[in-house]
């Protein structure tokens, strides 16, 4: 039988699915989940929370069809569901950054510190690209950067930053990028980059936004 509100129905999804998504924790799993498949154990150490929490958080996720579950031995192995959630959680941190007054302040003390110039567009390193005048770099841990990457990108995790900085070519410019809008391995490395002379942007969003968006992506055994 047909709703008298259909359109009632439909919000009361919507905030639901809201509901689902209203946990920092969460968000950080998806975009964590977003570079690769991960364990239950992998995803508790890298959150920093017990191993029965962050299950529990997963079967929330789980329940409203955001990340699905498939054994491997012993091991339950989740991944996203749609790598698309990461557009909307893109445009959900742009919201919250011209909305919220909390959001300016860490942005202003952690972020623009850092890098105070406008990230490089997709379409923008495309161009840099087919022209040949940059370096891509991933900062991302080479698990991550072995599951997907952009197409030509070197994997340098930000740990190994400092002492391969004499093997980048000082006369072409460095993009670097990582897990999404804030993982700030990107923006230390671009500040580390800057402090040495190169001349170094960040690349918009970061490897699950650019693989969302259609564009290519390699990985390590295409590499």
């Amino acid at each position: 039988m047909l709703s008298e509100n259909p359109k009632r129905q439909m919000f009361e999804c919507m905030a639901a699915l809201a509901r689902a998504l209203g946990s920092a924790h969460r968000l950080e799993m998806l975009e964590l989940l977003a570079q690769k498949e991960r364990s239950v154990v992998e995803l508790a150490k890298l959150v920093r929370l017990s191993v029965a929490n962050t299950s529990q958080h997963l079967q929330q996720l789980r329940g409203f069809g955001l990340v699905v579950a498939r054994r491997r031995g012993k091991r339950v192995i989740y991944q996203l569901s749609d790598l698309r959630l990461m557009m909307l959680l893109a445009e959900l941190s742009r919201s919250t950054e011209h909305n919220l007054g909390a959001a300016e302040k860490v942005l202003n003390s952690y972020f623009r510190e850092r890098d105070r110039l406008e990230p490089i567009s997709h379409k923008e390193l495309l161009r840099r690209i087919r022209k040949g005048t940059v370096t891509l770099i991933d900062t991302r841990p080479q698990e991550e950067f072995a599951a997907g990457h952009l197409p030509g990108a070197i994997n340098i995790p930000l740990a190994e930053l400092s002492d391969r900085l004499w093997h980048l070519p000082r006369e072409r410019e460095i993009v670097a990028y990582c897990r999404g809008p804030y993982c700030v391995l990107s923006y230390e490395a671009i500040a580390r980059l800057r402090q040495h002379g190169f001349k170094a942007w960040r690349l918009e969003g970061g490897y699950p936004q650019w693989k969302a968006a259609g564009l290519p992506v390699s990985v390590a055994s295409e590499s």
